[in-house]
């Protein structure tokens, strides 16, 4: 129970919990209920989709427990979803025989939400009143109050011989009264939705009925259908679970529909993988690249949503199968060797279930190169939504950095379009050059506009253009790709002059200057600041940039670790001045005739102007605009 949950449970009245009491609901519980009961969305018919699921979640958790408590076991032997329809009272009722919930249970799942992402849902939710978003967040439930006026849950706990009735408007709070088991279910759950008047098409049976086999056929549970009271049940889907199926027998429309049901986002997969592992292991896997990104992405609490079955039976729904550069997948595992007879604490920490999680990695990495190799438009799409979360495995997962290289696209100076594979970077590697270079930043133009870029664009040198933040820390340990190591164009000299400029590349006329009583004073001036001054080889237009030390980290790397209070242990950068650019060469000329004072505000110019180039902030601002003005002022 989560602590609002606590907290409201103990407002409840101690001396006779029999006794109906009334409950407010969590603040966000109250403020996703007035979205839903006060704005129109998209595709209604979603809340069915949920209150199905739940459904088969709860019979799946009655087979779950039933392995440790033999007077569960006949309940839990044939599980069943049942939707009646009543024109008259105008209801539609979903009723389960699964686990049914406690009066604490129903207190914890139906009167707060307990995810740390629902704000950002909520927000989401607002702005765009998508309800294809609803489900993403462990709020389906709610979604019934798009439909209806007031919904009421009967429901009683497996092993209990107690019952209990949850109802609520929608309006801010709900009442939870004891229930006869006259009038409860045997067990499990039964929730009824009292449709508000704009909802009459869901008390039509057939409309119902195509809401379900669109997105619920795949479940593992029987549905029937009740269409009008005294109508006999009609299975509208056989519960058979499509992982156990031959993949032959399975349509593209199917595998979508149980994505979207495992997924509960309402976009299709952008890769489908359905297969049955055999050996000294055997599983079978059914996986989904989703095309879309999930808004909790980058959520720290998030999980991997690998739902593990033994032998058919649920063992979790969030199994941590699979590494975290891999969250994005939505999987169903289903093993025959793993124990049903361990807590999921020992299944996740299971030698069977890691080497089986290995496994699954290798395969989707296999999955995902056929994909890029075949499709290479549509694995672009699937590099741009989660790219950035692959890439995290080559920093935490070394083992597999060698098989992300090869999916890896990376954008590059060579092109503004596309990305470019490491494969065709080192195809096309210029005479003389020894390495794969990068830049790393947080803003793609800004990047592209890199004056350190300058002398390898004259040399047609393609450089990489990282701009993710897991990009600063993978480049400092991957060992290079086909005997190419990765050199950041930010660090250290420029080892370039190997390399022969291009024969359209830009070539200045004149001489370099004598900047060697330039480079003496401001050194001295800006020693505070800088590690070194000295002339750049890399630089063709601009007149000044910042680069790390030889022995240093890369510019953006300690920008990173600097934003965290490290910045004295990575020292200072090393500036370079183009002793070919007219700034320079004015500069050294008015060092000579008025002096080291009199250019000194020059000097510090000269080093917030690259600052500046750099992304970063003057040193102080105030004297910056000092000098700037005095500057402009000059040229009256």
């Amino acid at each position: 129970m989560t602590d609002d949950a606590a907290s409201v449970a103990a407002a409840a009245p101690a001396a006779d919990p029999q006794t109906a009491a009334d409950f407010g609901f969590e603040a966000d519980v109250a403020r996703l209920l007035e979205l839903m009961t006060h704005s129109v969305y998209s595709e209604r018919d979603v809340f069915l989709r949920e209150l199905v699921s739940n459904a088969a979640d709860a019979c799946e958790k009655l087979r779950y427990e039933a392995l440790s408590d033999e007077k569960l076991a006949a309940q839990a032997a044939a599980p069943l979803v049942t939707i009646s329809l009543d024109k008259e009272k105008r209801t539609l009722t979903v009723a389960d025989n699964g686990v049914g919930m406690s009066r604490e249970e129903l207190i914890s799942a139906l009167g707060t939400i307990a995810n740390s992402g629902t704000r950002a849902f909520l927000d989401k939710l607002g702005k765009e009143k998508d309800a294809g978003f609803i489900g993403q967040f462990g709020v389906g439930f709610y979604s019934a109050f798009m439909v209806a006026d007031h919904v009421e849950v009967a429901t009683r706990r497996a092993g209990q011989d107690q019952a209990w009735l949850w109802s609520s408007d929608g309006k801010g709070s709900y009442q939870i009264a004891a229930l006869p088991l006259e009038e409860a279910p045997t067990v499990g759950a039964r929730v009824t939705l009292h449709l508000n008047a704009d909802s009459d098409e869901f008390l039509d049976g057939w409309r119902v009925e195509s809401v379900v086999r669109e997105h619920s056929g795949a479940i593992a549970a029987p549905i029937d259908l009740i269409a009008a009271p005294g109508e006999e049940p009609r299975r509208i889907a056989e519960g058979v679970a499509l992982w156990t199926k031959p993949k032959s027998d399975i349509t593209h429309e199917q595998y979508v529909d149980f994505y979207r049901q495992l997924s509960g986002q309402l976009d299709e997969p952008a890769l489908i993988a359905h297969w049955r592992a055999e050996g000294r292991t055997e599983y079978t896997v059914l996986a989904f690249v989703p095309g879309a990104r999930p808004f909790d992405l980058f959520d720290p609490a998030r999980k991997s949503k690998s739902k593990l079955y033994v032998r058919r039976v649920l063992i979790s729904r969030d199994m941590e199968l699979l590494p975290a550069w891999l969250r994005f997948m939505r999987i169903v595992v289903d093993s025959a060797d793993i124990p049903l007879n361990v807590s999921r604490e020992m299944v996740q920490k299971s030698p069977v279930a890691g080497a089986i999680g290995k496994a699954i990695a290798t395969r989707i990495l296999q999955e995902l190169k056929k994909l890029a190799d075949a499709e290479p438009e549509k694995f672009a799409d699937v590099w741009k939504n989660f790219g950035s979360v692959l890439k995290e495995g080559l920093h935490e997962d070394p083992s597999r950095r060698d098989d992300l290289f090869e999916i890896a696209r990376f954008a590059s100076t060579k092109s503004e379009e596309q990305t470019r594979a490491l494969k065709d970077y080192v195809a096309d590697l210029r005479e003389n050059q020894t390495a794969i270079y990068y830049l790393v930043g947080d803003d793609m133009k800004r990047l592209r506009a890199s004056p350190q870029l300058e002398g390898f664009r004259a040399r047609g040198v393609e450089v990489l253009l990282l701009d993710d933040a897991v990009d600063a820390f993978w480049v400092t340990s991957a060992l290079g790709y086909e005997g190419k190591p990765f050199k950041s164009v930010t660090q250290g000299q420029a080892d370039i002059d190997a390399i022969a400029l291009v024969e359209d590349a830009k070539t200045e006329a004149t001489q370099p200057a004598d900047v060697a009583d330039l480079l003496a004073a401001l050194k001295e001036t800006l020693a505070e600041y800088v590690d070194n001054v000295r002339a750049s080889t890399r630089l063709t237009d601009s007149a000044v940039c910042l680069v790390a030390p030889d022995s240093g980290l890369d510019r953006q790397l300690s920008r990173l670790l600097a934003e965290h209070g490290q910045q004295a242990a990575f020292g200072k950068p090393v500036l370079e001045i183009n002793p070919r650019h007219e700034a320079i060469v004015a500069l050294a000329t008015a060092l000579r005739e008025k002096g080291r004072e009199a250019a000194r505000d020059d000097q510090f110019l000269l080093l917030d102007l690259a600052r500046v180039a750099d992304g970063e902030h003057p040193i102080d601002a105030a004297a910056f605009a000092k000098r700037l003005t005095a500057l402009l002022a000059s040229r009256g």
